[in-house]
């Protein structure tokens, strides 16, 4: 028997920075938040745009912050396609009227970013990309049990995937800061399953690896000094085939160092995008 894949409605709830825009029939949520040069935030699987709020608390000063629920994801219509992330990014660029940014794509939204990179190397400024996984599809998936979680909404429900992620290592903050565990427990909360119930689950994620050499802009690849060893070794991999990348690490940190250590993931940012998207 398969279970209700939805959040309950009372999980979700629209706030007054919410905006929205029709993209190829999907209600697409976004916020376009502080002033100076654009910058795109992309959010990791299960999570949403909320997951950035200390970054636009602490960077909107000098930056315009403009974030994204990744289609299905958080307020999101439609249904995920990692493959059409890039295409829906775009449309928010153009519809805001940005013609240079930078972007900031956490964990598997880190692949959306190099995806939009690659397409238009000359609208992009500059990249950071945080926690990303492996560039080619098959070892993307190799970190995140999918068909363990495919199987499981279908015969226990979402809320048993629910639990069962938040117990992996990859969603396991170090700080012990309230606000940052409501957050990410908000987030997870949130997370409707659509990806894993969507006629396209089981595509593996698209490889970026042969497209790398076209993403010019300079890039800052990020990890927690705490996380998986896969993803330290994928940012190694990236490194060498970006043109021009340099990597750094969050002290303190795992999977989510922007939660875990919003202060020094914040420092990185501003110093790199002060060199490169202004």
């Amino acid at each position: 028997m398969t279970r209700n894949a939805s959040s309950s409605p009372a999980a979700v709830q629209a706030h007054p920075a919410d905006r929205f825009l029709l993209i190829d029939g999907a209600r697409i949520r976004y916020r376009d938040e502080g002033h100076g040069p654009a910058v795109m935030l992309v959010h990791g699987w299960t999570l949403d745009l909320e997951m950035w709020d200390p970054q636009v608390q602490g960077l909107q000063d000098t930056f315009r912050m403009v974030r994204v629920d990744r289609r299905g994801f958080g307020l999101s219509g439609g249904i995920p396609a990692q493959d059409g992330d890039a295409a829906d990014l775009a449309a928010v660029c153009y519809h805001l009227g940005i013609n240079r940014v930078a972007l900031l794509g956490m964990s598997q939204g880190a692949r959306s970013v190099l995806e939009f990179a690659a397409a238009e190397p000359a609208q992009v400024s500059a990249v950071i990309l945080d926690g990303p996984p492996a560039p080619d599809g098959a070892a993307a998936d190799q970190d995140v049990p999918l068909v363990r979680y495919r199987e499981g909404i279908h015969s226990d429900g979402i809320e048993a995937v629910r639990r069962d992620w938040a117990r992996h290592p990859l969603t396991q903050l170090r700080t012990r800061d309230e606000r940052s565990h409501a957050l990410l427990a908000a987030m997870l909360e949130r997370y409707t399953g659509t990806d894993l119930t969507s006629p396209s689950a089981g595509v593996a994620a698209p490889d970026i690896g042969t497209r790398l050499p076209s993403v010019t802009a300079p890039a800052l690849i990020i990890n927690g000094e705490f996380d998986l060893p896969s993803r330290l070794q994928a940012a190694g991999r990236l490194g060498s085939l970006l043109p021009s990348a340099q990597r750094a690490l969050v002290g303190a940190a795992g999977h989510l160092p922007n939660l875990d250590n919003p202060e020094a993931y914040n420092r990185l940012c501003r110093a790199f995008l002060t060199r490169h998207a202004t």
